[in-house]
């Protein structure tokens, strides 16, 4: 299991291939990267800017993964999620989780990218044409989440 939190840009594949080298016994695996959008509710995206509070996102990250270590049986997960100031196309977070079948591992990833939506405390910047704005949390996001609450796993 391994989370984190950094600046620097992440190579999805190459992330694959080493999580693939250390997961090899696994029957399954599923991996979701999320990106930086050219526009957001009609208006165009030019940057986004994440910022977080170290320390506290990572003891929330820590939680998010237990919960999800504890609904299904996940070999291995693994978490990266960026911060600052991101261009669209940029990718924002990997999560990648492997199981012995891919119910497990499916059902795992989308809990945890459900979860970190909702839960992890990041703050998103969005600039786009004329306006700046922080990012509101999404009603869908709070339903997807929500679902997780009703469903043990």
């Amino acid at each position: 299991m391994m989370i984190r939190i950094q600046r620097d840009a992440f190579d999805a594949a190459a992330e694959l291939r080493s999580f693939s080298a250390t997961a090899a016994g696994a029957g399954a695996t599923a991996m979701f990267v999320g990106s930086v959008r050219r526009e957001s509710d009609g208006r165009p995206i030019t940057a986004m800017t994440l910022e977080h509070y170290p320390g506290m996102t990572e003891k929330a990250l820590r939680d998010i993964e237990a919960e999800a270590l504890r609904r299904w049986p996940i070999e291995h997960s693994l978490i990266v999620h960026r911060y600052g100031r991101l261009a669209p196309g940029d990718d924002i977070v990997l999560v990648i989780t492997s199981s012995a079948h891919r119910q497990a591992a499916f059902a795992a990833c989308e809990f945890l990218m459900d979860w970190l939506k909702t839960k992890a405390p990041f703050w998103k910047f969005e600039e786009g044409g004329t306006s700046a704005d922080w990012v509101e949390a999404k009603t869908s996001d709070d339903a997807a989440a929500a679902r997780w609450e009703r469903q043990p796993g």
